[in-house]
């Protein structure tokens, strides 16, 4: 009998987005195929504290994406940085114990986690990870950086300005440049945090005002009529795209309590009612900022489709959504690739990549 690998399932953080985290890590745990693999559920805490949960990941209200938490019942862990260890240690009455691992799936949303963070660390010290490495996740998060990259690669986005302060600009400038009806974003979280829309200046001071609370780099966007729609893409040299499906939110946009709260705040359609010919190009222009923006693993990438039939690129999600109701394991699901098998494939994805760059040259 072949020996388990043993994936460390890493959840939680500083992030804002660290309870959805925590409700996506969970089905995750759910989905692993254990005859395969072994589970090692680590939970970081809001203030950054790792905790090894050995009895299976043991939060409180589980289900609700507003209450939801991690118990302070793990055993708090040190990763080894050194490279090719895999292991982390914790203490015991014996001293430090130590317990070792095969590969980490971050399943951790937004900053601190999805940025690049962790998966600088696991490139110091040789870890394979599940997801984008540390490239793709850098630039993919930055929506500044995102549409620079995009626009040189002649793939289209929505007009923005960037700004890292409420004295760049005013709502005048703004609307002259933009229009009436604008969008606000932090240009490095997800799940809507800080996000609002503006049409007209009380609105704009009260949106960038918030979103400046969540980071130093905000985007003003110009609103885009069109369907919402998205693509689930997966490999690494080899790359393959889902279906397309769609988002209709019930409100202006897709805000947080529509994707995780509301159980009506929003309506999925899979896959979307569009022409053949507009769902490949979409599936396409996928793959092409896929590659782009040098992912690898996996990544959900948000579009727009124009009345014209024009598409526009709306963000990347480098480690999208894995709750029980999130597009991209949907997407899979619906293009003949079950939770189990996904899974499967993103931890063989995150070896086979690992293994890739052992064989490159370090030392001259």
């Amino acid at each position: 009998m072949s020996k388990k690998i043993k994936v460390m399932v890493l959840c939680g953080g500083r992030s804002p987005e660290h309870a959805i985290s925590l409700l996506s890590a969970q089905n995750v745990i759910a989905s692993i195929d254990q005859k395969e693999f072994k589970i090692l559920p680590v939970g970081i805490s809001k203030k950054g504290v790792w905790q090894y949960y050995p009895n299976g990941l043991d939060l409180e209200n589980h289900q609700d994406p507003q209450k939801v938490r991690l118990k302070e019942s793990g055993k708090e862990i040190i990763l080894s940085q050194n490279y090719g260890d895999h292991k982390f240690y914790m203490p015991s009455d014996e001293g430090l114990t130590s317990e070792s691992f095969d590969v980490i799936f971050p399943v951790l949303h937004g900053n601190f986690g999805e940025d690049g963070s962790v998966q600088g660390f696991s490139k110091l010290a040789g870890i394979p990870i599940v997801g984008c490495g540390l490239k793709g996740s850098v630039l993919s998060i930055d929506k500044d950086l995102m549409k620079k990259i995009l626009t040189h690669e002649s793939i289209a986005v929505a007009k923005s300005i960037t700004v890292r302060s409420k004295k760049e600009l005013n709502y005048e400038q703004v609307k002259e440049s933009l229009g009436s009806r604008v969008y606000i974003k932090p240009a490095c979280l997800g799940s809507s945090i800080g996000v609002s829309r503006a049409t007209n200046k009380d609105e704009f001071n009260a949106g960038l005002q918030n979103a400046l609370q969540f980071d130093e780099k905000v985007l003003i966007e110009s609103e885009v009529i069109g369907q919402e729609i998205e693509c689930a893409v997966l490999g690494n040299d080899e790359v393959q795209a889902s279906t397309i499906g769609e988002i209709k939110a019930n409100t202006n946009f897709y805000t947080f309590e529509n994707k995780y709260v509301n159980a009506d705040g929003a309506h999925l359609t899979i896959p979307v009612d569009l022409p053949n010919e507009t769902i490949e190009r979409a599936r396409h222009l996928a793959i092409r900022t896929y590659q782009a923006m040098e992912c690898k693993g996996l990544t959900r990438v948000d579009m727009f489709c124009l009345e014209n039939g024009d598409l526009i690129v709306n963000e990347l999600n480098t480690m999208p959504g894995f709750t029980n109701i999130s597009m991209y394991p949907q997407l899979w699901k619906h293009s003949g690739i079950a939770q189990v098998e996904l899974i499967t494939t993103l931890i063989r994805l995150a070896i086979e990549r690992n293994q890739k760059e052992l064989k490159l040259r370090q030392i001259a």
